[in-house]
Order: structure tokens, then sequence, then C-alpha cells
């Protein structure tokens, strides 16, 4: 997928652009500048052309502060690692020294780059525009990126190279399964122990893999692609260029990958960061297992998984639907099962289920636990169908759709789960006016 990154001095309007694009309101935007302190991901599409959307805190080059140093490194591998830069400059306040310094920097990028001139919220405005000429990156395009102005004109300019709905790793009919975690707690050991031979350097260094590698290998008669990713740590303790590399190509082999293994540490058991990486598993709709590494390592009773698994679970909350399987990369210890699991899951991903037998079974769920409204208006739901498969979707009819609150939306997708299973497998649920 086309990688798209916005850079640009603090306070010119990056977030507010990205969040344009995106449709909403994802990033912190505010008049102080240097709110966004580090990158923002999404997914975006224009006219059926997908592509991911950096946004980058402000770009400081010169500066020797913490702070904007780290931004500064951050924003470098947005640059480094995208196909296309938006360099982002203020019509209002013209070109400034570090403008000049940042498109210095850019012109050795050999990048396409659109240099884009914000707050040209009117025709009149657009007399500040031809100044940026002096940058050396080609016409200045002007936007609003505050009031919509010119983006779509702008849109149809950055995606015109792209493919539309035409990726490398569709045509790609294997199970790509990616393997991410937080540094160190096995990925690469978990991949080699599949291989059987040392694929990946691994030693006790958080952080040794710095890249997304690939492995092809042979089980049951059937080739896995097997992707062993860099460590995800949180973005705030990313403190140099590798690491944010890291991040970046992690994040790469979820949005090509079928099955995403999220690996935890038996030792320090499963924290919040564990989530937010397995959060980026679900966003992007791949088939989910959790396995908990190093289970060799634990002292163990008879009750010591069930334990463990519970309080998982209870972690975990409404993503109790995640299987979990606890191995050891050492000894081997159930590796190959996840092999197995993450068939299966994959199998519940490409599922569709029959039309008649969702109404049946799920209008009786609804009949007997009606969905209720602060209004106090009857809400009625009266049909829903599987609209697609891999990753599932399914769409609700109703009178009220706007009315069907969050709860409930949870209570639909339990008995969804419950009836026709999707173990592992993120759903997506539309309500629409009948």
């Amino acid at each position: 997928m086309n990688m798209v990154a916005i850079i640009g001095r603090p306070n010119v309007g990056k977030s507010t652009l990205f969040n344009r694009i995106i449709g909403e309101r994802d990033a912190i935007v505010h008049d102080e500048p240097g709110v966004t302190r580090d990158r923002h991901y999404a997914s975006a599409e224009w006219v059926g052309k997908k592509f991911t959307l950096i946004d980058t805190g402000g770009f400081v080059p010169a500066s020797n502060n913490i702070f904007e140093r780290a931004i500064r490194e951050q924003a470098q591998i947005a640059i480094d690692e995208s196909s296309v830069i938006i360099f982002m400059v203020d019509a209002l306040s013209g070109i400034t020294p570090l403008d000049s310094e940042i498109a210095s920097i850019l012109r050795k990028s050999e990048k396409k780059i659109f240099l884009v001139v914000n707050k040209v919220d009117s025709h009149s405005k657009e007399i500040h525009v031809s100044q940026f000429y002096k940058l050396g990156l080609g016409d200045p395009i002007p936007v609003s990126a505050l009031l919509g102005r010119g983006i779509g004109d702008f849109l149809d300019l950055i995606t015109d190279s792209f493919v539309q709905n035409l990726q490398e790793d569709e045509i790609d009919a294997r199970l790509k399964i990616s393997v991410l975690g937080k540094p160190n707690v096995g990925k690469s050991s978990f991949v080699n122990a599949l291989l059987g031979k040392p694929r990946n350097i691994v030693t006790e260094i958080p952080g040794t893999t710095r890249d997304s590698i690939d492995s092809v290998l042979r089980y049951l008669n059937e080739e896995i692609i097997l992707i062993d990713t860099a460590g995800l740590r949180r973005r705030s303790r990313i403190k140099e260029n590798i690491e944010f590399y890291s991040a970046i190509r992690a994040l790469k082999s979820v949005e090509r990958c079928d099955i995403a293994v999220v690996m935890a540490d038996a030792n320090s058991g499963v924290d919040k960061q564990d989530l937010r990486i397995l959060e980026t598993a679900i966003e992007r709709k791949c088939g989910i297992i959790f396995a908990v590494n190093k289970w060799d390592l634990i002292e163990k009773n008879s009750n010591t998984a069930a334990e463990f698994e519970k309080a998982i679970k209870n972690f975990l909350r409404i993503h109790d639907y995640i299987p979990i399987i606890f191995i050891s990369a050492l000894t081997k210890q159930r590796v190959f099962k996840v092999l197995d699991l993450a068939r299966e899951v994959f199998s519940e991903k490409i599922k569709r289920v029959e039309t008649g037998k969702l109404n049946k079974l799920i209008l009786r769920e609804i009949e007997n636990k009606p969905p209720s409204s602060k209004s106090g208006k009857e809400i009625k739901i009266k049909y829903l169908t599987q609209v697609k498969s891999n990753p599932p979707a399914f769409t609700f009819f109703s009178n009220a759709p706007s009315l069907i609150e969050e709860p409930y939306r949870r209570f639909l997708e339990g008995r969804i789960r419950r009836h026709f299973g999707f173990n592992g497998v993120p759903l997506t649920l539309y309500f629409r006016k009948k």
C-alpha cells in the first residue's frame, strides 16, 4: 500500500489536513505549536485508491531541543519510508527559514513531493501562493485544510499514480501470518522454531529485528508466509530513528497479513502496550491470535493456564473473542499449534453465513431483547445480511439506525458470535435505514 507522509514545520495545519483527508477528527488539533508529538497513522481512500497517511509532528531540523529532535527524527523516517510526501507551508506566514531548510532536505530525498500551501481560505488569498516557487519544489498547491477548499483536486494529484483496487498482496493467495509484539518477547525465536533454522538473528537485546522479514514455510502441503516484524514500543519511547523505522515496518506488515499473531511475554505479563498492538491489528481487520510465549519459564500447577487465560480475557474485555495460546519458542511447545489455529481463524475470516439462517436466529434474539432508545422512540430491526467476508461485515436494516447505541451494537455482535463463531475475527456492523 502506498504510504503518504505530511511534513512541515509546527503549526502549519498538518493535523487539520490529516483529519480532512481521513474524514474524522483522529489527531489532536490545537493552536499551540508542537501538539502533534508523534506520527499518526490512518488508512485513507480516494476514488477507490487506498493509501496509508502519516501525520508527523512539527519538523524543526536545526533545533537541539530534545522534544524537537525526536520530532525531527521521526519525520525523517516518515520521509524515508513514504512513497509520496506532502510538504505543507503556511500562506499567511510566507517562507520562513525553517521552510527553506526543510525544502533543502526534501529536495535530496528523490521522492515525489507535493508542495501544499495551506490557509488559502479564499480566492483573494491566492496572491500569497506564488512566493513559494522559491523553494524549488515545483508548483505550489493552494488549499484550505480547515474549510476543505481545493482538497479534492489535490487528492486527485497525489493519488494519480496509485493503482486502483489492485494490491500485490491480494494477488498472492498464500496465507500470510504476521508476528507482532513488543521487543524481546520472542518473535524471531518463534519464527526460527517454525522454520527449523536461524532465519533471523536472535539475541537478548530488545529491538534486534529492525525490519520486517518474510519467510516461506511449507506446512501440511501448504505454503505459508511468515512475517517477523520489528518490536513495537510505546511511541513515547521511540527515541532513535531505527526504532521508528521498525514501528512503520511493523504497521506495513499488518496492512498485508491475513492473520496477526500478537505475542506477549509470560514472565512480564500483559500490559497496555500489548493491548495497543492488538488494537492495531483489530483496526486493520486482521484475524488475530494472542500467543503467550516463554511459558516454559512459568512455575505451573493444574490451574495456572486457566487463571492466566481468565486474566487475559478480562484485560481484553470486548475483544475476548480472540483465541489465547500458551507457547514456548525455546522448547517448541505448541508452536505448530499456532499454525493450526491460524488456519482455523482464517477459515472463520472468509466464512459467509446464509441470509435466511442469519435472520432466523438473530431476529429471534432481537425479539427477546429489543433495542431501547433514550428518546422513547420504538426501534425496529427487520432484516440483516452479511455483506462481505474476509473480513466479515454485516448490515442491519432499521427504522431508526442512528438511535441504536453502542452497548446494543456490541450485544448484536455477541449474538452473531454465539451462533456463528467468527473466533479470532473482528466483525464490522453497519446500520442502515430500512
